[in-house]
């Protein structure tokens, strides 16, 4: 396709633009050859007429795609032109804050003048490996690729980085410096980069300086080569300096600066130091007030002398040397302060003592007069004579100049040398990576000599930049076989011939300097002669005869001849080197022993400009008064002849091509110059390269590529199976001219714009496909649409009819209603007012009839009181009457009644007087007494009633009397009253009278008052009514101020919980934390034991014949480091003889400072871990805890006395079986006993002195165990007592509380008991061989001694019973007592009672804690000892029942009588252990560690095997109380697993298999330990297999340690095999066809998403991942573990994919996005599939997920902002913006991210605290635990399979 078509309608072009160097515009209609003036429309609305050159007829630039805008590579545009590179550039650094771009072979790095976070060591690890195309560009791409390079090829190679002043070269170079010291394992070895970045601060003091582009410019270049050796690892490098810029030492342009030293010195003046430099203001030197600016804003230069003296430091110059440099930097300041005078024009002369120069010699230590003198004067050797010639003032002042740049040039020279010498190296170097910081062309408008060595450099290097790159083009075509001709490139031969040819510039100028009376007119002239019209690129500016111009690659510059003559001589005279040289300052002569050298790296050049050397860092001697001829040389040829070697070093290695841009001269972060960054192109040769690309074929496809993107131009007939034929024959078809495209061997090659013609037809063939597609929709959309609106409006007919006819009926309703409620109306209307009138007329009748009924009432009420007062009256008289008449009549009765009385008794005296009378009265008396009697007695009766009568008769008279004198009383009263009443009658009258006037005037005031009660009722009302208002306020206020605290009530306790619950998970992230630190210790442990071992053998293998007998194995040889690394500290004292016993072979001293501090931080971890541990489970259980605390104290303490009593009787039946022992030994001698036996001396006799002596010892341990009960029981006593908290008194053993009921405790204290209980001796047994008979008569003297001690000890026993009764009562009270103050505390309020249990129960918990603690580490110590040495005694006594045997003869045996003995016969009954030999030791371990294959022998295993019948054996060495065959045992089988995984350590299988046998026998020496908490699950035959006699709790913790290292190699082997997959199978490979598309990639292939054979899939990952848990389950791994391998598996794969998807902008897309969120469906599914969804794998790609689905969530406005912000949670800030920025549609219909919605993120973000690091640490490996897990497996039912040939191993 012919150029011009392309510019049609709509086209894009890019035109020239003053100001913004380029613009875009669009044409308005379509091109048409011929046409000379194009229609366009600019960017900005505009419309322009574009004119053609009427003479080249060029068309502008066509614009790329936007779907190729922002590539890495510019090679993959496929329109390569100036306009393209710029904007692609402009694009990447401002929309996507991207600051390298690929441009070929060229990463172009642009200054954002901004820290980025993309450099750490994350970062390195992520480019680590990688290849230089599948990654986004980067520094560490281009270092990567040198690194590899290096290695593959075994070629030195160079990374060459120039740029302009303050384009970033320093920085960048110093990146690169730093990958490698990091990639090549020196980071804690060799430190080279920490040292080279060590001298960055002395170097930049003496070789930067402020210019007016940059405040710290480097003025002069370096070459770092880092040297590797064969395993490509740092072992040192060397610095080269080269250009350093002598001039500015004596002269400084406006605003700029001398070099930083001389200000940093002036700065720090004042220090007590410096005060002999006689330093002062800088202002007060010539050589550094020049400038006018001698502060730079923002640099202390005080501080920054600081850091320049640190830095000598660290370099190894000593203070002394460091004094010495000073002292030369201070006299260069008073040298340039040394002034002339003239004594004529030929001559001049130094005022004498003058004071610069005097302090100048000073401190140079010269004499005054010869430095003066030579100052002034200057020697001239003829053939004949030597003769002193004085020189003028300006000659002079040229020579103090010379002299100054000079010394600064040497003391510059010698500073490098120190730095080179601390990074020098005594290892062999194999290869090197040279690091070129050279700054790049420069033109300004004065250009000088500097100027012009500068350009000539970069001359030199674009040539090799131009061949190199030609090269490597060539060679690509080559390698596809496909016809090409040569490409036509910029050759600048000619320039540089111009420049060094003979006659060109430098012979000229150096011919010129030879010339007694040469100068810059006449060297001007003769250039003018030789070059002008005869050079095409050298020309003679109008308007100047002083200047020339030399056209230059980059551009045209300018030279002014001014100075080229003194600059290129640089002459120094010879007798004032002299006189420095024969100084007494010994530093200086130092500076000056390689001036005869012939080429040093310290030469003289340019305007004292250091050249490059490939000379050795010491100096070459010469003898003395040797001269040469090369000292002689000029400037240009020395810096000609160095230059000549920097391009023969650069051309032996292959070289790496770093552009530095300055994109702005303001410093202002991520502002991009288009004037600036276009001159820095086209002079850095960025654009040469993109001509020489386009020249030839730039865009390169496989055919595979182009299948995949293009064959949606294909039709179905058009595909083959032959992909390659396919392509060529769709090629053939869309594109007509062949000479567009050429078919390689497995790409295909395009010319400058096919690609974008090829994206055309497919885009409008893709936009046809869209039109078809969005017309089939619409019309199905539409025709849903007019469905639906036929249906709805049905519908709403249908409801609109309904709803008219119900509101019709509705209304027919309410008419009826209205009708009906019309009459009821009336009705009621009418009712009502008849009620009204009938209740008025009611009313009315009712007040009439009640007035008058009232006033009838009244009449009737007067008469009847009337009445009732004249009945009283009436009454009151007649009784008044009839009382007069009663008394009379009573009166006259009782008189009349007296005088007969008085008659009777008168006559009865008489009567008695008379005898006679009373004989004859006496005559029948009997008979009438009798009668009388009987009257008398009915009398009586009758006087009784009567009596009865009468008293009941005056008690109603007494009544009645009583009443009426009240009713007297009241008719007086009535009486007074009446008249009082008539009194008041008239009175009453009169004031009724009165009262009537009041009445009047009342009613009146009670009108008004009425009237004012009225409004007061009112506004009482009103008020009323307010306040039940505000009432009602004031309740709501109180209701919602209720509901408030409430909600606060309620908040305050929700917060509580989830501060107590963020407390939790603080501290059990802590806990993580602390593992994690713990763990990643043991790693580097683990890492610096292998190095060790390594270390080792090299030292093994270099010594050629071993010493005799001091060959270390590998069990002795870590057995030491095992049992001392973990056990140190907590070793018990028992302990030390034994490991006093071990054999003396021990490793070679270890690095024991970092032994002892790893030691201590384990110890350090392990305490805080269990602090942490114990504090987050007391507040998860402290409020249980108070509550049963208070019900299981009684019970605990009871069972706790219960143990020591059973503890105690224990004792006592022990002492008595002893005694009854005794007993029966005694009467058997008796009865048998023989007399030479027991003789003293016989045989016999002192076997029994030795069993007496054993069973007294046995008796005193006894005692000893009484007295350990006996403090015991002080101790708990001291624990239990009352301390002021809130909860009961913790318990004393934590074992103890565990248990439920006293039946528990008894049981666990007979299990006790038969361990304790020594071996059974049986006197069947015993008495088997009647040595019995032999110790009786010995033990009768012992018998009684026993028994006196036995009741002793009763007695005692008895005493201290009752004190335990009365410490049982005692705590009886406490108990009540603590009741009491818990009921007291349980009184105060809620939050201070919660508060005071808190704090009182962790101080309490903490310090009974410790008391434990100590308590049963006593007692534990005490048990392990009592057993022992009750085992030794066991043992004692059977080696003495032995050689006893041995001494009885046969006769003896023969002459005693055998008693008959009963042998049981037992049953064969394996107890779980096996037995070997110690021989056998390491035939056990080789054959059962070292020699097991997991793929062979292990598969048919039971699951731990291993670790079962290591567990036995140690079992068996338990058993016999063995301490060092346990001992020997645990070490060669932790050595033994270390070897294998140090042989093995790279197959999973194996270190699956010892990770799991690990863990297996850690959990059996849990299991059977005989620690409660491990034994609730055992079953009691398990129970009965634990360990007896030896406390392996240190050895758990080895074997946990070495269970985590193994655990952590696991993780690095899966690793190493899941991450070559992961990339590929998680991101490359297309899972679901069809949905991404391929893009063009330029010059870089990446790798290929399209699965070819090899390449890694999803299903591969799957299936590896299939694998590992098949492995793992077959091998008995516990579940949880497992769970924890596949969280970090899947840990793994996340932070891999989720890091590479971050740094790869082709993977950030719509369709890369869905395709990673169905790889991960697929990664969640096999979760489900093998149960493992609650294991937290799933959490661990939530990054990635989120990742995904910000790929694929709409991006444009703030909802899309905030509903990102709220999803991506799991992602930091940094993440999210860095995938936003990197987001790259894949095909034109979808549309990039705008920098406003970045930055609205940004802004939405910008509260969130997260970590600034960009890359998950994909080498994160999480804490691991090992929960206890034991085994139902039966160890007595264990059968050993033959084939691990242990057929030495006996089970018994």
């Amino acid at each position: 396709m012919a150029a011009s078509e392309l510019y049609t309608k709509f086209a894009r072009v890019w035109i020239p633009d003053p100001e913004e160097v380029w613009k875009s515009a669009e044409l308005l209609k379509d091109y048409k050859p011929g046409d000379t003036v194009l229609q366009l429309h600019l960017e900005g609305g505009k419309d322009l007429e574009y004119r053609l050159d009427p003479k080249t007829k060029e068309l502008p630039h066509l614009r790329n795609p936007d779907i190729l805008v922002g590539e890495n590579d510019l090679t993959a545009l496929s329109y390569l032109h100036e306009p393209a590179v710029l904007h692609n550039l402009r694009v990447r650094f401002i929309d996507s804050k991207l600051i390298y771009t690929y441009c070929g072979i060229v990463l172009v790095a642009i200054n954002p003048y901004e820290q980025l976070p993309i450099y750490g060591e994350d970062i390195i690890n992520a480019y680590s490996g990688q290849n230089m195309g599948d990654m986004d560009p980067h520094i560490f791409a281009v270092a990567e690729e040198a690194y590899k390079q290096m290695a593959r090829d075994e070629r030195n190679q160079s990374i060459i980085v120039s740029g302009e002043s303050g384009a970033g070269k320093t920085v960048s170079a110093k990146y690169a410096m730093r990958y490698f010291a990091t990639v090549s394992g020196s980071a804690s070895e060799a430190n080279v980069e920490e040292k080279v970045l060590a001298s960055n601060p002395i170097m930049e003091s003496i070789g930067n300086a402020k210019t007016t582009r940059n405040d710290n410019s480097s003025r002069f270049g370096k070459y770092i080569e880092i040297g590797f050796d064969k395993r490509y690892r740092i072992i040192g490098a060397n610095m080269r300096t080269y250009l350093l810029e002598k001039s500015r030492v004596v002269f400084q342009a406006e605003e700029e600066r001398n070099y930083h030293i001389f200000y940093q010195l002036c700065a720090s003046a004042k220090l007590p130091e410096f005060k002999m430099l006689r330093l002062g203001n800088a202002d007060y030197f010539h050589y550094t007030k020049q400038g006018g600016s001698p502060v730079i804003d923002g640099v202390d230069d005080a501080k920054e002398m600081v850091h320049t003296r640190q830095a000598c430091t660290l370099l190894g110059i000593n203070e002394s040397y460091q004094m010495g440099i000073f002292r030369i930097l201070a006299g260069i300041l008073h040298l340039g302060n040394v002034g002339f005078t003239s004594r004529d024009s030929d001559s001049c002369s130094i005022p004498p003592k003058h004071e610069p120069l005097s302090i100048f010699c000073d401190l140079m230590g010269v004499e005054y007069d010869e430095m003066s003198h030579w100052l002034c004067h200057r020697k001239l050797a003829t053939a004949t004579e030597t003769y002193i010639k004085p020189i003028p003032k300006l000659q002079a002042t040229n020579a103090r100049d010379a002299l100054a740049k000079h010394i600064y040039a040497k003391l510059f020279n010698w500073i490098v040398d120190h730095v080179n010498q601390a990074l020098h190296s005594a290892v062999k170097q194999h290869s090197f990576i040279g690091v070129l910081d050279i700054y790049g062309f420069e033109t300004f408008e004065i250009n000088s000599f500097e100027q012009f060595c500068i350009n000539y450099a970069n001359e030199k290097l674009q040539q090799q930049f131009n061949m190199h790159v030609f090269k490597l083009e060539q060679e690509e075509y080559m390698k596809e076989q496909i016809p090409w001709t040569l490409i036509d490139f910029y050759d600048n031969q000619p320039c540089i011939n111009l420049i060094e040819a003979k006659l060109g510039i430098l012979d000229l100028l150096d011919e010129e300097c030879k010339m007694p009376k040469g100068s810059d007119d006449t060297w001007a002239q003769k250039l003018y002669n030789t070059h002008l019209n005869k050079c095409a690129l050298f020309e003679k500016p109008r308007m100047s005869n002083k200047a020339f111009i030399i056209q230059h690659f980059a551009d045209k510059v300018e030279y002014q001849c001014e100075g080229f003559l003194e600059k290129n001589k640089d002459t120094v005279f010879e007798e004032q080197i002299k006189v420095l040289k024969s100084s007494k300052f010994k530093m200086l002569p130092e500076l000056f022993q390689d001036d005869e050298k012939a080429i040093s790296p310290s030469s003289a050049t340019p305007s004292g400009r250091t050249p490059l050397s490939r000379t050795p860092i010491k100096p070459t001697k010469v003898r003395p008064g040797q001269s040469t001829k090369e000292h002689k040389k000029t400037v240009g040829h020395q810096f000609r002849n160095s230059l000549h070697l920097l391009m023969e070093t650069l051309n032996a290695t292959t070289p790496h091509y770093v552009r530095c841009i300055k994109p702005n001269d303001f410093k202002f972060p991520f502002t991009f110059d288009e004037k600036r960054a276009v001159q820095q192109l086209r002079a850095c040769g960025v654009l040469e390269t993109i001509r020489i690309s386009a020249a030839g074929f730039p865009s390169r496809w496989t055919y595979q590529e182009f299948f995949s993107r293009y064959r949606v131009l294909m039709k179905q007939k058009d595909v083959l199976s032959d992909r390659k034929q396919t392509c060529k024959n769709v090629l053939e078809k869309l594109i007509l001219d062949k000479d567009k495209y050429q078919f390689g061997k497995t790409k295909i090659f395009f010319r400058a714009g096919q690609v974008a013609y090829l994206e055309k037809i497919r885009a409008d063939k893709l936009r046809a496909a869209c039109i078809r597609i969005q017309k089939t929709i619409r019309g199905w959309l539409l025709r849903k649409k007019y469905l639906r609106m036929r249906k709805a409006a049905i519908t709403i007919q249908r409801y609109v009819r309904g709803y008219q006819a119900r509101c019709y009926a509705k209304f027919l309703r309410r008419t009826n209603a209205a009708t009906i409620i019309q009459k009821y109306w009336r009705m009621y209307v009418v009712k009502k007012k008849y009620q009204i009138r009938r209740a008025a007329t009611i009313v009315i009748q009712s007040y009439l009839r009640g007035y008058m009924a009232r006033n009838r009432y009244r009449k009737i009420l007067h008469e009847h009181k009337a009445i009732i007062i004249q009945k009283q009256v009436r009454g009151w008289l007649a009784r008044l009457h009839y009382k007069r008449c009663l008394k009379a009549i009573v009166y006259l009765q009782c008189c009349f009644r007296r005088m007969m009385a008085k008659r009777e008794l008168k006559k009865l005296k008489i009567e008695a007087r008379s005898v006679e009378r009373y004989k004859k009265l006496h005559i029948g008396m009997e008979n009438k007494i009798m009668q009388l009697q009987r009257k008398v007695d009915e009398q009586n009766k009758e006087y009784k009633s009567l009596l009865e009568k009468l008293t009941t008769l005056e008690g109603t008279y007494n009544s009645e009397t009583e009443k009426l004198r009240n009713d007297l009383s009241r008719l007086h009263l009535s009486e007074e009253e009446a008249k009082i009443a008539t009194s008041r009658v008239l009175s009453l009258q009169e004031e009724l009278a009165k009262l009537r006037k009041d009445l009047e005037r009342t009613q009146s005031e009670k009108k008004t008052i009425e009237e004012w009660a009225d409004k007061y009722k009112k506004e009482t009302e009103q008020l009323v009514s307010n306040l039940k208002e505000e009432n009602t306020l004031l309740k709501k206020e109180k209701e919602t101020l209720n509901h408030l605290i409430s909600e606060q009530a309620k908040e305050f306790t929700e917060t509580m919980e989830k501060k107590l619950i963020e407390e939790t998970k603080q501290l059990e992230l802590d806990l993580n934390d602390e593992r994690l630190r713990y763990q990643n210790l043991l790693n580097e442990f683990s890492r610096l034991e292998e190095r060790y071992d390594d270390l080792k053998e090299e030292m093994t293998l270099m010594v050629n014949v071993p010493k005799p007998g001091h060959r270390r194995t590998d069990s002795t040889h870590s057995s030491n480091e095992s049992e001392y690394t973990f056990s140190s500290e907590i070793m018990e004292t028992e302990d030390i003889p034994l490991r006093m016993e071990e054999p003396s072979e021990k490793k070679a001293p270890l690095d024991m400072s970092l032994f002892l501090k790893l030691q201590k931080r384990v110890t350090e971890l392990e305490l805080e871990k269990q602090a942490m541990q114990d504090e987050l489970d007391r507040k998860e259980e402290q409020v249980l805890r108070s509550k049963a605390k208070e019900e299981e104290r009684p019970q605990i303490r009871g069972a706790e006395l219960e143990y020591e009593s059973l503890k105690r009787q224990e004792l006592e039946s022990e002492n008595k079986k002893l005694k009854n022992e005794l007993n029966e030994l005694r009467k058997a001698l008796s009865e048998k006993g023989a007399p030479e036996v027991t003789a003293p001396g016989a045989p016999a006799y002192r076997v029994l002195m030795e069993q007496l002596t054993s069973v007294s010892e046995e008796l005193d341990v006894r005692k000893e165990e009484v007295l350990i009960l006996r403090s015991q029981l002080v101790s708990q006593k001291e624990a239990i007592q009352p301390k002021n908290t809130m909860t009961d008194s913790t318990i004393l053993l934590e074992d103890v509380q565990k248990m439920k009921d006293k039946g528990e405790i008894a049981q666990a204290y007979i299990g006790l008991k038969e361990t304790n209980r020594p071996f059974p001796m049986d006197c069947h047994e015993l008495n088997e061989d009647e040595e019995l008979w032999l110790v009786y008569e010995g033990l009768k003297q012992a018998n009684r001694l026993l028994e006196s001690q036995l009741q002793s000890q009763k007695k005692s026993h008895d005493n201290e019973t009752e004190a335990l009764r009365g410490e049982i009562q005692s705590l009886k009270e406490e108990n009540n007592r603590q009741q009491q103050l818990l009921a007291q505390n349980l009184q105060l309020p809620p939050e201070a009672r919660i508060e005071a249990s808190l704090q009182h129960e962790i101080t309490r918990l903490t310090n009974e804690n410790l008391d434990l603690m100590e308590q049963l580490e006593k007692q534990d110590k005490t048990v392990r000892k009592l057993k022992k040495q009750l085992k030794v005694f066991a043992k004692k006594i059977g080696e003495l029942e032995v050689g006893q045997m041995e001494n009885i003869s046969p006769g003896q045996i023969i002459d005693e009588p055998i008693r008959p003995v009963n042998i049981p016969r037992k049953e064969k009954d394996f107890q779980g252990m096996l037995e070997y030999k110690k021989d056998d030791e390491q035939k056990l371990v080789k054959n059962l560690i070292l020699d097991l294959k997991p793929r062979g022998v292990a598969v048919n295993l039971i699951p731990g095997l291993p670790a079962y019948i290591l567990f036995m054996c140690v079992r068996h060495a338990d058993y016999l109380n063995d301490d060092q065959k346990v001992r020997s045992l645990l070490t060669s089988t932790i050595n033994s697993i270390k070897k294998v995984l140090k042989k093995r350590g790279d197959d999973f299988e194996t270190v699956s298999f010892w990770l799991s046998n690990t863990c297996r026998f850690l959990h059996c020496l849990k299991q059977y330990s005989g620690e409660e908490g491990f034994m609730k699950h055992n079953t009691p035959r398990q129970n009965e297999h634990c360990l007896t006699n030896f406390d392996l709790a240190e050895y758990r913790q080895v074997l946990s340690d070495l269970a985590i290292q193994i655990y952590q190699q696991l993780v690095r082997v899966l690793e190493n095999i899941l991450q070559p997959m992961i990339v590929s199978g998680m991101l490359e490979h297309e899972t679901i066809q069809g949905v991404s598309g391929v893009k063009p990639t330029g010059l870089r292939k990446r790798t290929s998403s399209i699965a070819d054979e090899g390449t890694y899939t999803l299903d591969s990952i799957l299936r590896q991942l299939n694998s590992f848990h098949s492995v793992m389950c077959q091998h008995g791994m516990d579940p949880e573990l497992i769970k924890q391998v596949v969280k970090q598996m899947f840990y793994i794969v996340g932070a891999i994919t989720l890091n590479n998807l971050l740094l790869r902008k082709d993977m950030c897309s719509w369709s890369k996005g869905m395709q990673i969120r169905y790889n991960v469906s697929q990664l969640e599914e096999w979760l489900r599939d093998k149960n493992l969804m609650n294991s937290g794998a799933k959490e661990t790609l939530e990054p990635l997920i989120q990742a995904a689905q910000l790929l694929q969530v709409k991006k444009k406005t703030d909802e899309d902002a905030e509903a990102i912000c709220s999803m991506c949670n799991a992602l930091t800030t940094a993440q999210i913006v860095k995938v936003l920025n990197l987001y790259t549609p894949v095909n034109e219909f979808e549309e990039r991210v705008s920098v406003s919605f970045i930055r609205t993120i940004q802004m939405r973000l910008r509260d969130r605290k997260d970590s600034p690091q960009l890359l998950m640490d994909a080498k994160h490996i999480f804490p691991v635990t090992f929960p206890f897990n034991p085994s139902s497996l039966a160890l007595e039912t264990i059968q050993i399979p033959t084939s691990l040939g242990l057929g030495f191993i006996a089970r018994v």
